[in-house]
């Protein structure tokens, strides 16, 4: 929890690692400790674990504490952790952000709570409440109206950056660029600002933001960092060159719903054991399947250490 005290310190490339299961459906531990581990050999700035690309949803409180716990022990104070601890319940929330602070996270990613599309005033009440209940602890919004159907506004973000010391930052999934700036603009660029959207990723920097909470580096973690730390070197040429080769590696997260084919690559690679996808999830078609080669064919090449 080294870097807690001063969450500023939390920037450049923060891998959301995907939750691998068994065959048979169960948290595989053994894989998880093998993913986290090759974040840090390729170079993440940070790790965080049951964003969207975890499947937080369909797994039990229990289970992904126990997910926390694991990633927690193998990371140390190496790198910071943002586990994702939000849910739709408010109390679960609360149970997850608790067990996050006492396994020694940096920050907590609570997502907008998804399915009720809370008012403005609604959101900031939630937020309030968290930022109430764990002071000692960063948080970190995780905005993404395409799951949730609720979208935070920048004033929202204005008002709990003003009103609590240990709401630090937000990580915005939204392809509406212009929002970015409108929340750096309201409420300063002190405010630490993630993009969850891969080809914004770099744009962002641009305009002040800390970095990326980036899917593709599920599978390309070395290229993914490494263009964030060519951009702060100032050598941005370069790091154009990175985000356009990472295009097809984007492309295919999304061929069908994330996660499924980057653990379909991830089962392939070895580096665990099972592609499985919980429901409503499914594993990728045999057309998905086509397209998902013919991409890794064309960018596969960044999901070798550079």
């Amino acid at each position: 929890m080294k870097f807690r005290t001063d969450p500023a310190t939390i920037r450049g490339s923060i891998a959301p690692l995907v939750t691998p299961f068994t065959a048979d459906g169960a948290v595989d531990h053994d894989s998880l400790r093998g993913l986290v581990r090759w974040q840090l050999e390729s170079g993440s700035h940070g790790i965080s674990l049951g964003g969207s690309t975890g499947e937080p949803s369909a797994q039990s409180a229990a289970e992904r504490i126990a997910a926390m716990r694991t990633a927690a022990t193998e990371i140390g104070d190496r790198v910071p952790f943002l586990p994702g601890t939000g849910s739709h319940k408010l109390d679960e929330t609360l149970e997850i952000t608790a067990a996050a602070r006492e396994l020694g996270a940096d920050a907590a990613l609570v997502i907008t709570p998804y399915y009720a599309r809370p008012t403005q005033e609604a959101l900031y009440q939630w937020y309030a409440t968290v930022a109430r209940e764990f002071p000692d602890l960063p948080l970190v919004a995780y905005n993404v109206p395409s799951r949730t159907a609720v979208d935070i506004a920048p004033d929202t973000v204005r008002r709990l950056f003003t009103d609590f010391d240990n709401f630090v930052g937000v990580k915005e999934t939204t392809k509406d660029f212009e929002h970015f700036s409108r929340v750096l603009h309201a409420c300063g660029r002190e405010l630490l600002v993630w993009s969850g959207i891969e080809l914004l990723c770099l744009p962002l920097l641009a305009l002040g933001g800390a970095g990326f909470v980036s899917a593709v580096s599920n599978l390309a973690p070395t290229a993914v960092a490494r263009m964030y730390e060519l951009w702060e070197a100032g050598d941005h040429e370069a790091a154009r060159e990175l985000h356009y080769r990472l295009h097809p590696l984007v492309d295919l997260l999304f061929v069908e719903t994330n996660p499924a084919p980057a653990k379909w690559v991830l089962e392939q690679q070895g580096r665990i054991t099972s592609h499985h996808v919980r429901p409503p999830l499914t594993p990728p078609t045999e057309d998905g399947l086509a397209r998902v080669r013919a991409l890794l064919a064309e960018g596969g090449d960044l999901t070798q250490q550079l």
